[in-house]
């Protein structure tokens, strides 16, 4: 991995800090750090340095929203999540920079469009429903994409942010259960991580001086969450979304 110069580091910083907003105010937002990390180190390098400061952000945010997860549909996705992580796993042996970028972005930019046609007006809401048949198949079918997405590029975030708004969470339950899945989810990585060779121990210390960043983006997106109404909460997870793709695909 190559010496990142110092404002190379102020970036990953800056990255680093927006980590903490998402995640303890507009998830998704994130797929901007993402681009970051990507532009300042190789794509599938950045994406071991990443998971670490994803891991600190999840802490802060289960220890501020662990009163408001909603357990039953977690328990419904982890069973697709771990098949979607070893299928990226498997995707990443073989995969160089260029496939993980466009991959992940055209994934982001496909999600987000069927989020919004099914938000239309006079869609069917059967469609949202967490019960049934069309929701378990819903629940998988989110479940596998977010493993396959969160262990390619830690790009996640947007496809679970997305699942969870189409079910119909509001702020503070999207946020809490949001939390649990990504620790869980993201310290089960690691392993499978350092088996490929994206964590070791230069990419540990590089990632001493970003980690330190989570903490005051996290605090600045707590004291911002409570001025966010639902429906532009809504809009800028999906905004961000959109961007985190478009990033990914055109950079």
């Amino acid at each position: 991995m190559d010496i990142v110069i110092s404002w190379d580091l102020a970036a990953l910083a800056a990255a680093a800090a927006l980590v903490g907003f998402s995640k303890t105010a507009v998830s998704g937002a994130n797929t901007v750090s993402l681009a970051i990390f990507a532009a300042v180190l190789p794509a599938r390098e950045s994406t071991g340095v990443l998971l670490p400061v994803l891991i600190v952000g999840d802490v802060v945010a289960v220890l501020t929203y662990r009163r408001h997860t909603h357990w039953p549909t977690l328990l419904r996705l982890f069973p697709a999540v771990a098949a979607g992580v070893v299928v990226g796993t498997v995707f990443m042996f073989w995969a160089d920079d260029d496939v993980v970028r466009t991959s992940i972005g055209a994934i982001l930019l496909l999600m987000a469009a069927a989020t919004v046609w099914r938000r239309r007006p006079g869609a069917d809401e059967a469609l949202t429903s967490l019960e049934g048949r069309r929701g378990r198949l819903k629940a998988r079918s989110y479940g596998v994409l977010g493993g396959f997405t969160t262990m390619v590029a830690n790009a996640g975030g947007p496809v679970m942010s997305l699942y969870l708004i189409s079910a119909g969470f509001r702020k503070l339950g999207f946020l809490g259960t949001s939390a649990w899945f990504f620790l869980i989810v993201n310290t089960s990585k690691v392993p499978f991580s350092v088996g490929l060779g994206l964590i070791d121990g230069r990419s540990l210390l590089l990632d001493a001086v970003p980690a330190l960043f989570v903490l005051p983006g996290a605090f600045i997106g707590k004291a911002c969450v409570d001025r966010i109404d639902q429906r532009l909460f809504e809009r800028l997870v999906i905004a961000a979304t959109v961007l985190g793709g478009l990033q990914l695909l055109l950079f």
